[in-house]
């Protein structure tokens, strides 16, 4: 099932995080519309980990608001954030599969926030034959209907990335964040995973922000960028009207 036409919207409004007194976050406002694609970008410590996790909803700002599908994400209970999250699909650097378990057990495991934690471990330890077609089903959309079965720490590291999205997808998510999704995969195979995330992205009518190193795939793939640079938006527009004085500009000053 896809998300509807007007979910996967998010506005900050004049968002800071402060972890011990020390500020990642500062005066962050942009708006995210329902199925856009955008690349956030910046030098290692800007806060782009913390903004993907803003807009998972696990952390809070310590100023402003963030308001997904126009609620506030800070004024939800306890069970209805956790219903919100549910339908955020998240693709970790690290992936955060289970390695022992094979293919199959690591994607049901996406569905892990929508059924309950004991409902989940049994869908784990032995997926019922819905769930075996579904996952099978996503494996083909991302290239490895064969690897099933196969135990998660036997794969490749571009074979992991494409469980880990499908995993997510497993979710039926409306919003898809990935935290520097290629960042351990050869630039061959980076490319072609980045073009594969945009593109189910695109069929799913899904939001993707991803948070990206790679200057030259964010360009290519992405038509929007947000620029940190300490903690600050430094840009927000169209991916084609960025300079490279910007660029140059984004990271040369991070540094001094």
């Amino acid at each position: 099932m896809n998300p509807a036409p007007d979910e996967g919207t998010y506005q900050l409004n004049n968002v800071s995080v402060t972890f011990a007194q020390t500020p990642v976050l500062s005066d962050v406002s942009f708006e995210i519309e329902a199925g856009e694609v955008l690349a956030i970008v910046g030098p290692s410590g800007a806060g782009k980990t913390t903004l993907l996790r803003l807009l998972n909803g696990m952390v809070g700002p310590s100023q402003g608001s963030v308001c997904h599908d126009r609620a506030n994400l800070q004024s939800l209970s306890t069970s209805q954030l956790r219903r919100v999250r549910a339908r955020i699909g998240f693709v970790h650097q690290s992936h955060n599969l289970i390695p022992n378990l094979r293919v199959v057990q690591n994607v049901v495991a996406g569905k892990l926030g929508q059924r309950g934690f004991l409902k989940s471990a049994r869908s784990m330890i032995r997926p019922h034959s819905g769930d075996q077609a579904g996952v099978h089903a996503l494996l083909e959309r991302v290239g490895i209907p064969e690897k099933l079965f196969e135990r998660t720490d036997k794969l490749s590291g571009g074979q992991t990335q494409r469980v880990a999205l499908a995993r997510a997808l497993f979710q039926e998510p409306k919003v898809l964040l990935a935290d520097e999704p290629v960042a351990a995969v050869d630039p061959a195979r980076a490319r072609d995973l980045i073009r594969l995330m945009v593109d189910l992205a695109r069929e799913d009518n899904l939001t993707l922000v991803a948070c990206m190193h790679d200057l030259s795939l964010a360009r290519e793939f992405f038509p929007r960028m947000i620029g940190l640079r300490a903690g600050r938006v430094a840009f927000d527009t169209q991916t084609d009207e960025i300079s490279e004085e910007v660029f140059d500009e984004l990271y040369s000053l991070a540094a001094r």
